[in-house]
């Protein structure tokens, strides 16, 4: 096919507002380097990161809940998932899925005219496991909100599914956040793991992910949505923050405590969160939308042997383990709402007042 020498294309320009995402029709259409392949974008799923991102939130000069919004300060030398710079103009959009349409010197030929969805991790592919390397697609490099984008051949997955692009792009971030966060906390069907931000892309991954392990999962959110997240396959769904959290689990799974706490949101529920982890339990997180800042009674943690893990960087597997369970439809997406690539500031605004179930995905 014949590639266009300018695409249209969302940039963030800087950090701050939504302002600082500007629309251009005629932006320079990527080629692919060594080892690289030109994906014809089908569709691209909106994330935290890139609000945290564009915002600046990671910084820690940031205290505050995520927004969306600027920030009065934001440190420039830690102001991404990375803890370090971004260069703009910047290209961003994690979760792109598309057709390859042109390959590098060195990349694999058979990957030319393949469906593909992207792994967000850039890795050292000749040191694939130190995480000190990883970066992240629309992070480090421009990723998918465009009409077309680049990625490493080591960083695409051929997927055979009837799923649509759009369907397909609610995926690879949130579901590989959610099954690195389960995986690290060794999630069995022996586990009782209590879901926060049941609602968001990770939470709702996180369900069905605990539940093809075989665990009992408890859920929370906001009342509105509880039929949703029940037929997600949540055996249990509470108000988001329940002033009595152990009474209500009580009341519903017959206990007080939980085996495992699976947690997006932070903020000043945490120590709820903590106070209903059975002795030896495990406590993993990969964001804290409501919040960074917490409070922790040391005693609480040492004296109930519990486990607290951090979760970023997910091991290499994570990613393919996830387009087999796309094939084999052991999850399915739950996919929000779909808007026009020019749209992407309504989009945007859409994804940060949280009123949706899953995932928000623009189209070029």
């Amino acid at each position: 096919m014949t590639i266009p020498a300018t695409m249209k294309a969302m940039v963030l320009e800087g950090h701050g507002g939504l302002d600082k995402i500007v629309w251009h029709e005629d932006w320079p259409t990527p080629k692919p380097g060594q080892g690289q392949v030109l994906i014809k974008v089908g569709a691209c799923g909106l994330n935290n990161t890139d609000v945290n991102t564009r915002s600046g939130w990671y910084s820690k000069t940031v205290s505050d809940a995520t927004t969306g919004g600027a920030y009065e300060e934001v440190g420039q030398e830690d102001p991404t998932w990375g803890g370090a710079p971004i260069t703009f103009p910047r290209i961003q959009g994690a979760d792109a899925v598309g057709e390859v349409v042109a390959l590098g010197d060195g990349a694999p030929e058979a990957l030319l005219g393949k469906r593909v969805m992207v792994d967000g991790w850039l890795r050292d592919w000749s040191d694939p496991f130190n995480k000190n390397k990883a970066g992240y697609f629309g992070s480090e490099c421009d990723g998918g909100y465009a009409e077309y984008t680049v990625a490493d051949a080591n960083n695409v997955g051929v997927v055979q599914s009837d799923l649509s692009d759009a369907e397909l792009a609610t995926f690879s971030c949130s579901y590989t956040t959610a099954e690195g966060m389960l995986s690290r906390a060794d999630v069995g069907e022996k586990d009782t793991v209590l879901v926060t931000g049941a609602s968001g892309g990770v939470g709702s991954a996180a369900i069905q992910l605990a539940k093809r392990r075989g665990a009992t999962v408890v859920a929370l959110a906001s009342p509105a949505k509880h039929a949703d997240i029940k037929a997600l396959g949540a055996d249990v769904v509470l108000e988001r923050a329940p002033s009595n959290l152990g009474a209500a689990l009580k009341s519903t799974i017959g206990r007080d405590k939980v085996s495992v706490v699976a947690d997006v949101v932070g903020g000043p529920y945490w120590g709820h969160l903590i106070d209903v982890m059975e002795r030896g339990a495990r406590y993993t997180c990969s964001g804290a939308i409501a919040g960074p800042i917490v409070s922790l009674d040391l005693r609480t943690f040492y004296l109930n042997d519990l486990t607290l893990i951090g979760s970023t960087v997910v091991e290499p597997h994570i990613f393919k383990d996830l387009v087999g369970y796309v094939e084999r439809r052991e999850i399915r997406p739950v996919l929000a709402a779909t808007y026009p690539l020019k749209e992407f500031h309504t989009a945007q605004t859409a994804f940060i007042e949280k009123n949706h179930i899953g995932n928000i995905v623009v189209v070029p």
